[in-house]
């Protein structure tokens, strides 16, 4: 059985990042990027943030599976944190995301937030059921969001208290 290891993410994991994100906006349907992202885009976002943390998991060959993060967004409280988790496509339900979300967690209580929020597209099953096992619980919606590429979604919005 493949082992899955859980580590900071740095600066030398921008490109793999972008391109396990790439694959999953290319596939399209469970995230809200709808244009594809350079290591560039995720190296600065991962200076710009304000309280961030970004995980990778791999496997032992080093091989990333999924990563997470976590952020001060301007729309929250400063209590809390934004999260955003990817896994790379045909490796859900492996128990990556449950493994990135125990290290997040504990990044997030260093870092002073008291809750997560996750925006999850609504059509996004998959987001939905993964925020819902970890222990999120619905407090809102936005309805008719629009996306970079011009479509119209609905999210659904998920707390985490800490």
């Amino acid at each position: 059985m493949t082992q899955t290891l859980i580590r900071q993410a740095g600066s030398m994991d921008c490109r793999a990042i972008s391109d396990l994100l790439n694959e999953v906006i290319e596939v399209g349907g469970t995230t809200a990027y709808t244009n594809a992202v350079t290591a560039q885009y995720v190296h600065a976002k991962m200076q710009s943030e304000k309280r961030n943390a970004w995980h990778l998991a791999e496997n032992e060959t080093g091989d990333i599976l999924g990563f997470q993060w976590i952020a001060q967004a301007d729309y929250l409280p400063t209590d809390a944190a934004e999260i955003a988790t990817f896994a790379r496509i045909g490796k859900t339900g492996l128990g990556i995301g449950s493994k990135l979300f125990e290290a997040t967690k504990a990044a997030a209580i260093s870092l002073g937030y008291t809750w997560i929020n996750a925006n999850i597209r609504s059509d996004n099953s998959g987001g939905l059921i993964y925020y819902q096992s970890r222990g999120f619980e619905d407090y809102g919606t936005q309805k008719g969001i629009k996306l970079a590429d011009g479509s119209i979604v609905d999210k659904v919005l998920k707390r985490f208290n800490l």
